[in-house]
């Protein structure tokens, strides 16, 4: 047992701790400030879980099959740049993003068809949530035989994972809009798309994007389970699933590290689209109150 690399780890974490929740109490003159400390806090405590991780792995000897150090992880990554770069390629540029597309745009526009027809609502809705709780892993062998191994199978996977949220949330979303406000767009004389356009689709924002913000993690989830079950010899789902048989645990923790940080940003950027659309809905004002 490592004594004084656990014993460092502990000190480090209780100083971190410390200094968190001094920021969080604080509230200072100066925006950039506050912003500043906000942004500290979530960073300072994964760097603590990190150095916290590589203490305990050191202190108590951790076989690195088992559970490899940051440190470790961070060599990997480095030297294998050229490898996470063509995985990322095939599973986050093709299959997540292509099927992200495809599937929330076909429920977006499934969902107006719906608030179209009373028939399409009460008869398609429910298959929705039945399909929507349909297993990724009994989803994925059937698209691989239906659509080969490479890329366009992934891409089949995302968009049934995708579809359905963006529906139902859709749907939720455009009956929102009160009885009292759409008598009003009446006395304008307005029309269905007027009604839709000017109203019911501003109000369905937040559902919208909710959506939006769940499928940006499900798309990567479901493409990286997909190429368990067939992939070119690319992808993070392969070269994952590849490198437990070989144990090197090292390089499948790489794999994970740039799929969260990939699943992260995408979340990011959808969030900062909702905020710039959204900036009057209660939620958004709120947070920057």
């Amino acid at each position: 047992m490592n004594l004084p690399a656990l014993a460092g780890a502990v000190f480090f974490w209780l100083i971190a701790w410390a200094v968190n929740e001094w920021l969080v109490r604080q509230r200072f003159e100066s925006e950039a400030a506050n912003s500043a400390a906000r942004f500290a806090v979530p960073l300072i405590f994964g760097v603590t879980i990190l150095v916290l991780w590589e203490g305990i792995v050191r202190g108590f000897a951790v076989p690195s099959v088992l559970l490899p150090a940051p440190s470790m992880i961070w060599e990997r990554l480095v030297n294998s740049l050229p490898t996470l770069a063509a995985d990322f390629r095939q599973t986050f540029l093709k299959s997540v993003l292509t099927g992200y597309a495809l599937g929330c745009g076909l429920g977006f526009l499934v969902a107006i068809l719906i608030d179209r027809s009373p028939f399409l609502q009460k008869g398609l809705l429910p298959l929705g949530n039945f399909v929507s709780a349909l297993p990724v892993i009994g989803v994925a062998p059937i698209m691989v035989m239906w659509f080969g191994f490479d890329w366009q199978s992934k891409v089949a996977v995302v968009v049934i994972m995708t579809f359905f949220p963006m529906l139902v949330n859709t749907v939720s979303g455009l009956a929102t809009a009160s009885h009292m406000e759409r008598d009003l767009m009446r006395t304008y004389a307005a029309t269905w798309w007027q009604t839709l356009i000017k109203l019911r689709l501003p109000a369905a924002w937040p559902f919208i994007f909710n959506a939006l913000k769940i499928n940006s993690t499900l798309a990567l989830i479901g493409a990286i389970v997909a190429e368990f079950f067939g992939t070119p010899i690319v992808g993070m789902g392969f070269r994952i699933s590849t490198e437990v048989g070989r144990m090197n645990v090292d390089m499948v923790w790489a794999e994970i590290a740039v799929a969260a940080v990939a699943g992260s940003a995408f979340y990011g950027v959808v969030a900062l689209i909702e905020r710039a659309v959204t900036f009057w809905h209660p939620s958004i004002r709120s947070g920057r109150a």
